[in-house]
């Protein structure tokens, strides 16, 4: 998997790739650039045996700031409905592309993780949090409407209808201790631990069984819109799928042997 990007940074080792935005002087925030770097690294994930896991990580004591004031908002007021629905499309795209890209996604949220760096995390299949973490859906806050990237299916989906409306009506922060109360953390940790939890998680999906992985990613973003039954069915056939892996027979032979199963991902 490519590490040579420009706009964000990016170093894969072991399986685990880990990325983060890269302008800690002003708390991270994307530009059209970055949105369209990250947009095809991740829809190149579903192509690339390397990268297991990935790891979305802070930067310098913050998340992600959002769409950068200067370099985003200000040229977005200039432009015309055209081009403003091919922006806001890029930038749904982002998160589709994250969603799809088969691999487990893992926040390590630090500091501020607003705006866009918030539907990042949202978009995440896990997110690990210190307590200086701040998560908020600003755009309310800018004239705009909260149904934002995504925000109004996935961010219900997680905490619950009543609080998303609170965040996405009021664009108000969400504390840390908030997060992890209401399933969006998925777990608190030391700042200074953060960087070795998200880690460790990783370390530990990395080992797999990987294709299980991506199925599991698969399954739970195409059964949000199927109903109980689409979606037993489906998972019967994913799982049959799965029965003819390789992993699927380690794991058996193991269990057998009353060993630790290692997978292989085939």
């Amino acid at each position: 998997m490519r590490t040579d990007v420009k706009h964000f940074k990016c170093k894969v080792k072991d399986g685990v790739a880990t990325v983060a935005l890269d302008r800690p002087e002003r708390k991270n925030p994307l530009t059209f650039d970055s949105y369209a770097e990250l947009r095809d690294w991740f829809r190149d994930l579903v192509y690339d045996d390397e990268v297991k896991v990935v790891i979305f990580a802070s930067n310098g004591g913050n998340f992600s700031s959002g769409g950068d004031v200067h370099d985003i908002i200000g040229p977005l007021t200039k432009m015309s409905m055209k081009e403003l629905l091919n922006f806001t499309r890029m930038t749904g795209d982002l998160v589709k592309a994250i969603v799809n890209c088969g691999r487990p996604v893992i926040a390590a949220i630090d500091g501020i993780c607003v705006g866009a760096g918030a539907i990042i995390a949202m978009a995440s299949d896990l997110r690990i949090a210190t307590p200086e973490a701040k998560v908020g859906f600003l755009f309310t806050r800018v004239g705009l409407a909260g149904c934002d990237m995504g925000a109004c299916a996935i961010l219900p989906r997680i905490i619950g209808q009543g609080r998303a409306a609170e965040l996405l009506y009021t664009g108000r922060s969400m504390s840390a201790e908030e997060g992890a109360a209401w399933g969006f953390h998925n777990k608190l940790v030391a700042t200074d631990q953060l960087d070795a939890e998200a880690l460790e998680w990783a370390t530990r999906l990395a080992a797999g069984p990987n294709f299980g992985h991506m199925m599991t990613k698969t399954m739970l973003a195409q059964e949000w819109s199927m109903s109980i039954e689409q979606a037993i069915e489906a998972e019967a056939q994913a799982q049959a799928i799965c029965m003819q892996t390789g992993d699927f027979e380690r794991a058996y032979k193991a269990f057998v042997a009353k060993e630790r199963p290692v997978f292989e991902g085939d």
